[in-house]
This record gives structure tokens, C-alpha cells and sequence, in this order.
């Protein structure tokens, strides 16, 4: 089992440089950060913009992958995300990992002044998104045209470090998306299920029947290659990192449904209602990874 690390973007950049720094050398295989403009309880205090981010952490560190978990069209365009993907794979000397979502609602949402979109709408708007973020980051010159986007003789010069592009790990919960991570995606990952009843049962039995659904996608989309499943523990599952042996019972459960990869996130002991692992069990968590 991969285990990597969500750091969120909440740090200045003299305190959060060295924590990227501090995670390559914990040894994890991954780190992410948020793509949000503003997030939770948070939004109103310091909150690094992504992309820059990412840049200055693929210049700062030398074996690290790091990506987004996730982008989301809320506020993004495919043709200036895929030239900004292109530059951070050159800059990182090919270490970036692309997670996608399609967006929930919320100020990201909202912060552009456009109008409310259905559920249908955003799974629409999704599909849009990543099959043109396919198309652009594969060919240095491409036009898409759709009801959410339109792209004309975009230009992706030179053309990404990884070929024939990053991988891409989409976010997805929905038989919609679902599909869509069959098809396109390098890792499936998950939260688990939106609002689960207390403790791990319920959480498993709902990730147990998002797993059915992307076997069957898969199947369906008649894909032989490898794709790797992510599981990201949220900073609120509590039963999950209470423990050294709460965590070993996740994973092993875990590999079971055969995930590759768990994800956690860097404590935050000093937050009540987003505090993450105990910091004994990312202790142990990271001691492992070396």
C-alpha cells in the first residue's frame, strides 16, 4: 500500500516550503494539496494559490511526487489548466500527478458570478473537462468544442515531461464520474461515501459499493492497463486515525478491496473541527514509509 499526504495550502510559504520538504523526507510516495480559492472554516486566513504552489514545491524538492486533490472546473479552464500542467511537469522534471473532481457547491462555486448549475449540469460540465484536458495535454495543437467549453487551436508547447501526459487521478463517488475515472484516469480515488452513518461499517459498506460500480466501469470501458485505487481519509474520519491499530485495520481492510493507495493528511493538532491523524499515528505512518 502507497500512502501519500495532503498539505493543505494554509501555510506561508517559508513555513510550507519546508513542510513539502519534510514530507519527501518522511518518505511518501505522494503529496497533494487542495485546489480551492478558499476553503471551510478556513476561508478567511492565509490560503496559497495552487498552481504557483505546486511550482515553487516542484523546485524545492527532487523525488516527491506532488499534484492537486483535487481541480475542478469551478473555476478553472481546461486550455490555461493543461498549459499550466505542461509547465509544472517540466519544472517538477515530470513528478506531477493531476487529480480532477468536477466541483461541488460552495463559494469555489459561486465565485465567478455564474449561474447555479443542477447536478446533471456539473456531471455534464465534468465530462467536458476532463476529456478536453486529455486532448490538450496529449497534442501540442488542439480544438474542443462543447456546451460548457470551447477551445480553439490551443497551443501546448513543448509538450508535457511524462508521456503522453500526467497521470490524471479523478476524483469520483457517482456512477457518472465513475465512468469517466474508467476510462481516463491512472488512480480512481475516493472519500468514501458523502454522508456516512457513524463509524467504519457504514463507511465500508459504501466504499464497498463504489468499488462494484468501478469494476463494472471498468469492464465496461475495456481497458487492460493497470489503475491504481486511491482512498483518501478525510481530516474528520476520526475512528480511522485514532490509532496505530485503527490505521492498520483501514489499510488491510483496504487492500482487501484491492486499493493501492491510502492518503492522510498532515495533522492539525491545533484544530478542533479539522485536526486529522493523531500525530503518534502519523508518526508511525511516516516511520514506516523510510
Amino acid at each position: 500500500m502507497r500512502v501519500g499526504v495532503v498539505i493543505l495550502p494554509d501555510l506561508r510559504w517559508h513555513e510550507a516550503q519546508e513542510r513539502w520538504r519534510e514530507a519527501e523526507a518522511r518518505g511518501f510516495t505522494t503529496a497533494w494539496t487542495y485546489d480551492h480559492l478558499s476553503w471551510r472554516s478556513l476561508r478567511d486566513g492565509p490560503w496559497l494559490g495552487t498552481v504557483p504552489l505546486l511550482a515553487a514545491v516542484a523546485a524545492s524538492t527532487s523525488t516527491l511526487r506532488v499534484g492537486t486533490l483535487v481541480t475542478t472546473p469551478n473555476f478553472r479552464h481546461p486550455a490555461l489548466l493543461a498549459k499550466d500542467v505542461m509547465t509544472l511537469d517540466e519544472i517538477s522534471g515530470g513528478r506531477i500527478e493531476l487529480g480532477i473532481g468536477a466541483g461541488g457547491t460552495g463559494y469555489d462555486a459561486d465565485v465567478l458570478g455564474g449561474p447555479p448549475l443542477t447536478p446533471g449540469q456539473r456531471a455534464d460540465r465534468f465530462e467536458e473537462f476532463v476529456t478536453s484536458l486529455d486532448l490538450l495535454l496529449r497534442e501540442p495543437q488542439a480544438s474542443f468544442s462543447g456546451k460548457h467549453y470551447t477551445v480553439v487551436e490551443s497551443r501546448t508547447l513543448p509538450g508535457c515531461t511524462q508521456f503522453p501526459r500526467p497521470p490524471f487521478a479523478i476524483a469520483a463517488s457517482g456512477p457518472r464520474a465513475i465512468a469517466l475515472a474508467a476510462r481516463y484516469g491512472q488512480m480512481w480515488v475516493t472519500n468514501g461515501p458523502a454522508r456516512p452513518e457513524p463509524g467504519p461499517e457504514p463507511w465500508f459498506e459504501g466504499v464497498s459499493r463504489q468499488v462494484e460500480q468501478f469494476e463494472a466501469a471498468y469492464a465496461h470501458a475495456a481497458r487492460t492497463d493497470h489503475i491504481r485505487r486511491a482512498a483518501v481519509i478525510s481530516l474528520g474520519l476520526t475512528w480511522a486515525q485514532s490509532s496505530v491499530a485503527a490505521w492498520d485495520d483501514l489499510c488491510g481492510r483496504l487492500a482487501a478491496l484491492r486499493f493501492t493507495d491510502v492518503i492522510v493528511h498532515w495533522p492539525r493538532p491545533h484544530d478542533a473541527n479539522l485536526s486529522g491523524p493523531r500525530p503518534e499515528v502519523f508518526e508511525e505512518i511516516s516511520r514506516r514509509n523510510t
